[in-house]
């Protein structure tokens, strides 16, 4: 009996692949990125074996590299998630995203209540109080945010 033949992506000649991405957490990634733009290549593959974790989620953008601010926003909601820079189909960079302790302005208080939320021109700051999963705390309020709270916000 033959063994049906696996069916693999196309590599990426120049690019970004953001690999080890939280199971089912594909879409906000792309929302992040502002994809799909009507310009970009992209390939999503959604809920993919993983050795390392069970299963896995990954997003490959042709002909574009991320840049920090877009790196802090992914791990926040996939701390896991390993960067590879492509270039001439070969990695040339890879790394993990570092999930900050503090995070500023990338995030909305969800208390109405919060300065950030007031007339005051004030920039948002939370703490990391826990990496996985990922729980905030508003700098201001104290209010604690969870995964899914953040999720929200991408």
């Amino acid at each position: 009996m033959r063994k049906p033949r696996e069916l693999r992506v196309k590599p990426i000649k120049n690019g970004t692949v953001i690999d080890h991405i939280t199971s089912n957490k594909a879409l906000h990634v792309l929302k992040i990125l502002g994809l799909p733009d009507g310009k970009s290549r992209v390939t999503v593959g959604i809920n993919m074996e993983s050795s390392r974790y069970g299963s896995k989620d990954i997003v490959k953008v042709e002909n574009r590299e991320l840049d920090s601010s877009e790196l802090d926003q992914i791990a926040l909601i996939a701390p896991k998630a390993t960067i590879n820079i492509i270039r001439d189909y070969e990695i040339v960079e890879k790394w993990k995203v570092n999930l900050l302790d503090e995070v500023q302005g990338i995030l909305k208080c969800l208390n109405p209540n919060c300065i950030t939320n007031k007339e005051e021109p004030v920039k948002t700051r939370f703490y990391v109080i826990n990496r996985e999963p990922v729980i905030l705390r508003c700098h201001f309020c104290e209010r604690l945010m969870e995964e899914d709270e953040i999720e929200s916000q991408f």
